[in-house]
């Protein structure tokens, strides 16, 4: 069976509707049937794959998300970020980007983002005299730093495929994620300049400067917590996962007050289901891979990168170009399931870093969900605004070039991305 009827089969599948995980797994056995392979390594395959103690932490980092989610913390960290930016002109635009680099090391996933901070930002910034169609792309655009800034759920899965250090990942991805942040700054600058800003502070709870102060500490120290805390060895990254949790449970429940039994159930039922459904993706990813691999269509794939052999800069902007397009159709944990184990053994012969493609891979993949019509945090933020998907996509184009920008000087300077893991052990 060739790639592109594979690919074919896929994508048809997804159109008539059948989840991702379904539409991935089904392929795999169609693939793996009418290759004559026996079909009882579709099973096995699907349940394998999750034997990985990588993906433990998973659920945990997850959890920990929801719980602080829940527990107060957006309001918090968007008035602490309001009260650092208020002077400035833009400065609500501003606040948008750092509320979203600190929600980061608290959500690990840009859905979260959006979602947390649109109800705020996309709703309070047009009282302020930003359009909503700025205000909805500013926080789209900046939510792209969740996934990236440590703690992140899909640098996990990522680890478990490329059998790297999830330390590591967390680590490298600290200087990637705030350039994604200062390439979204610029282009508020820009504005600024060009079409004007007002100046404000986007106003959500009323506290004092020393009781914010403080709580916004006890919030920052939970990434820094879990990162410093593995690399002296106290715990591995999966067990700081249930370390988070402990911590995101008594900072709601006895510091900020905010969490109840209630709260911490319904954060433990979200968190179930959505750890179920990437559990799942997972599974029907790694059957597809799988008999791709065995029937040999991913070599014939491969066979196409041969003309980069010696050129490992234009291969990996030939990874950001495969990325863009699969970002059409592909949510980035898809593309990190089915098209990592295809690139990344190239990218080593290449003598590519693998903290340097990492973070070009993840970066590449995560522009996907700002880009119609798979854009889930495009869809997300269009709907808290009420705005047409096709002029929210006009107004987040700027910070899209902006970010694919920012993705090229980690290519061209391989130390952004290399630096900070290199110091860990």
């Amino acid at each position: 069976m060739s790639p592109a009827l594979v690919f074919v089969s896929f994508f048809f599948l997804v159109l008539i509707g059948a989840p991702i995980a379904i539409a991935l797994g089904l392929t795999g056995a169609l693939t793996s049937w009418f290759s004559g392979f026996p079909m009882v390594l579709i099973p096995t395959r699907f349940f394998s794959s999750l034997d990985n103690f990588a993906l433990l932490a998973a659920p945990f980092y997850i959890f920990a998300g929801e719980l602080m989610n829940r527990g107060g913390i957006t309001e918090t960290l968007i008035t602490a970020a309001a009260k650092v930016t208020r002077a400035i002109r833009g400065g609500a635009a501003y606040a948008n980007i750092l509320a979203s680099v600190f929600f980061a090391g608290i959500s690990g996933t840009a859905i979260a983002d959006t979602a947390a901070l649109g109800k705020i930002f996309i709703n309070g910034m047009p009282k302020q005299g930003y359009s909503r169609e700025f205000s909805a792309a500013v926080t789209v655009a900046s939510s792209m730093i969740g996934p990236i800034i440590p703690p992140s759920v899909i640098m996990i899965v990522y680890a478990s495929i490329a059998q790297v250090s999830i330390i590591k990942l967390f680590v490298a991805g600290i200087v990637p994620g705030l350039l994604l942040g200062f390439a979204c700054a610029v282009v508020v600058f820009i504005t600024g300049v060009t079409k004007g800003l007002p100046k404000g502070e986007i106003k959500v709870v009323e506290k004092t400067s020393s009781k914010l102060a403080l709580e916004s500490l006890l919030v920052f120290s939970i990434p820094l917590f879990i990162v410093f805390g593995t690399l002296s060895g106290a715990f591995t990254a999966t067990e700081a996962g249930g370390v988070a949790c402990v911590y995101a449970m008594l900072l709601g429940v006895f510091v900020l007050k905010t969490l109840n039994g209630r709260s911490i159930f319904d954060a433990l039922k979200h968190s179930m289901r959505t750890t179920s459904v990437l559990y799942l993706v997972i599974a029907g990813a790694s059957v597809l891979s799988y008999t791709l691999t065995v029937t040999g269509a991913i070599g014939e794939i491969r066979g196409l990168t041969s003309l980069f052999a010696n050129d490992p800069t234009t291969f990996l902007f030939f990874i950001l170009g495969v990325l863009l397009i699969a970002g059409f159709f592909l949510e980035p944990g898809v593309q990190v399931l089915l098209l990592a184990p295809i690139f990344l053994p190239i990218s080593r012969a290449l003598g590519i870093d693998d903290m340097q493609f990492a973070m070009v891979f993840l970066l590449s993949g995560t522009i996907s969900l700002i880009t119609p019509p798979v854009g889930i945090c495009l869809f997300v933020a269009a709907q808290i605004g009420q705005i047409p998907i096709g002029r929210m996509f006009v107004a987040v184009l700027p910070f899209l070039i902006a970010q694919v920008i920012a993705i090229g000087l980690l290519i061209f300077w391989p130390s952004l991305s290399t630096f900070l893991p290199n110091l860990v052990e």
